[in-house]
């Protein structure tokens, strides 16, 4: 079985370590590379890694987007959300899914309760890939809002309008000034991601106390966003439990096994507090 992430630029990714465990521990027999993918040689790599029969492949930043016009399918939920970050092989047909959102639900549900979720206001400060995928998670788990923040806020808007529940889209500036309402502030975004370390989407030292800063960056662990909020006495979550869930939910989709997510949370957090 040969598998893969694709990505520009991909040296940072933890995804061969990770699967390559699990192969290994699931007795399968089979390899999980990075490949760095450029945007103009997408169209070109999708169709190499048919040809070279792979079983299936993630798809990272910048092409969770892009990708889909080279697919032969696209799962219902990643078509609405417009983002794919697994595709399966099957028979020379690749088919499009997206895990993230799914993932990040695991790893919130790890934090907070169904009821706390539900409840909560929450902003997501992006627009890109990520955010379409927890965006849409999010609206099929039930929540009663989602505000959502980008630099071009015209992408928040559509953003928020793809949605089946309210929500509001929000430039920069004006989401930073508003922090404080949020129980929920989620950065989708690479921003504070390996190695722009002091970078940060907004100033999460004016959130309020006890509400929850959740990062999806998983290096560094703990990114200036979260250093910021727990400035403030806010709760935080970074990216490694929806990386590892977002990981086992496409394993599933390649191998029809479920490897262990609890095992690979330890293993990926003391991996990347060594780094």
């Amino acid at each position: 079985m040969k598998l893969a992430v694709i990505g520009y630029p991909i040296r940072h990714s933890k995804s061969p370590y990770m699967h390559n465990i699990w192969l290994e521990a699931l007795n399968i027999e089979g390899q999980y590379e990075a490949i760095e993918v450029s945007p103009e040689q997408l169209e070109h790599q999708v169709k190499v890694l048919k040809e070279e029969e792979y079983s299936g492949f993630n798809v990272t930043i910048p092409h969770k987007e892009s990708i889909i016009q080279y697919l032969d399918e696209v799962d219902h939920s990643a078509e609405v959300l417009g983002a794919v970050n697994t595709v399966v092989i099957k028979n020379g047909k690749c088919t499009g899914y997206n895990t993230d959102g799914q993932g990040f639900l695991q790893s919130l549900s790890a934090v907070r309760t169904e009821v706390d979720i539900k409840q909560a206001q929450i902003l997501l400060l992006g627009a890109g890939g990520a955010a379409k995928g927890i965006a849409g998670a999010l609206a099929s788990f039930g929540v009663r809002k989602i505000s959502i923040a980008n630099r071009t806020p015209s992408k928040a808007e559509a953003l928020v309008k793809a949605q089946k529940v309210p929500g509001e889209g929000l430039d920069l500036q004006t989401a930073q000034e508003r922090l404080n309402e949020f129980d929920i502030v989620i950065n989708t975004t690479s921003s504070g991601m390996y190695p722009n370390v002091d970078a940060a989407p907004v100033d999460s030292s004016f959130m309020k106390k006890g509400a929850l800063a959740a990062d999806i960056i998983y290096n560094p662990l703990r990114t200036q966003f979260l250093k910021q909020a727990e400035s403030a006495e806010a709760d935080t979550l970074n990216g490694i439990g929806m990386f590892v869930w977002q990981g086992a939910l496409a394993f599933e989709k390649w191998t029809l096994q479920q490897p262990d997510t609890a095992d690979m949370i330890n293993k990926m957090t003391a991996l990347m507090k060594q780094e």
